[in-house]
């Protein structure tokens, strides 16, 4: 099994260089730096090193792609600096949020900057067909939507305790699932392949963006807080319907009742949190929402048989298993 984040770092030099060359003609130069501040901030660059394995291994070239991974990163940062906006966020990355630097107004517009670049970006994509380029525009743009409309659900599930599991699954691949299926699809148009190669790796991408939120819900729990950077069961003193949540309403028997209790409450204490955590171990809960990003998982890597064997197959299949092996 290859290491994949160094496989991630050997693709990010190229996606980071893209990028900065896209938004060096910015200006003023406030919102120049709110706009790149993320971007250099050290994160993994999954989803846009996706959309260059992926064209790799339709048998393309990661330069024709280039363009659209850097967009692809675009759009996640946008999406990052306008959540944190939202949820009032001091800290992204160990470092000081967008809007805590510059503001909110400058932070709302280095935003709506990186989300216009990263369609100016496909646009001007050079040595793909037309089609391709247009293909690709479409993709993330339908993204885009998705990811809005994920993140309405989401805010809407905020008063609800009867939240059911194919809402949630619903909305969690609109949130985090549907732009990692959009790297790994706009990889394969890029690349050069069949429609029924780009439909496959669309779902490869969606089912590991499904079993990366299933995996942060476990994580909440099933990690310690010093790896996790928070506290452990903060989903729960949040009141947040996750997957685990939500199974755990529905089989914990007896003790949902008390759950709930736990659930409503804005004001738990630690030991309020360690009980819902026993409740939802005793129920089968947590292990329920393991072995469901397991099989996500297990179905993606099924998927990537449509492929024909490379390196690039197998670092897609590694990236896939990384998912689950993340502790944080």
């Amino acid at each position: 099994m290859s290491d994949v984040k160094e496989v991630l770092g050997s693709y990010s030099t190229d996606i980071t260089k893209t990028i900065e060359d896209e938004l060096s003609t910015i200006v003023p130069d406030n919102l120049a730096e709110a706009s790149i501040y993320l971007t250099k901030a050290g994160g993994k660059m999954l989803r846009p090193a996706l959309t260059l394995i992926t064209a790799e291994a339709v048998g393309g070239n990661r330069e024709d792609a280039l363009k659209s991974a850097a967009a692809i990163e675009l759009i996640h940062t946008f999406s990052l600096i306008h959540d944190d906006i939202m949820d009032d966020d001091d800290m992204r990355r160990g470092m000081p949020s967008v809007h805590k630097v510059w503001g909110e107004d400058v932070a709302i517009l280095a935003g709506d900057t990186l989300f216009s670049k990263a369609f100016e970006i496909i646009i001007g994509t050079e040595g793909t067909t037309s089609e391709q380029n247009n293909q690709a525009l479409a993709t993330v743009a339908d993204a885009c939507v998705k990811i809005c409309e994920g993140q309405a659900s989401d805010m809407g599930f905020e008063d609800r305790f009867d939240v059911t599991e194919d809402e949630y699954m619903e909305m969690i691949f609109k949130k985090t699932g549907a732009l990692i299926a959009a790297a790994t699809k706009a990889g394969a148009i890029m690349g050069g392949a069949t429609q029924e190669v780009i439909d496959a790796m669309y779902e490869y991408g969606r089912l590991i963006g499904l079993a990366f939120q299933i995996q942060d819900d476990y994580l909440d729990i099933a990690s310690d807080e010093e790896t996790l950077g928070k506290p452990i069961g903060s989903d729960i003193g949040k009141g947040k319907m996750t997957i685990i949540a939500i199974n755990g309403l529905a089989s914990a028997g007896e003790d949902s009742e008390k759950l709930l209790e736990i659930l409503k409450d804005d004001n738990n204490s630690q030991d309020d949190i360690d009980l819902a955590v026993e409740i939802l171990t005793k129920c089968g809960a947590i292990e329920y929402a393991h072995n469901l990003a397991l099989k996500s998982v297990d179905e993606a890597k099924e998927v990537l048989e449509i492929l024909p064997d490379s390196s690039s197959k197998q670092v897609l299949a590694d990236i896939a298993d990384f998912v689950l092996e993340r502790s944080a």
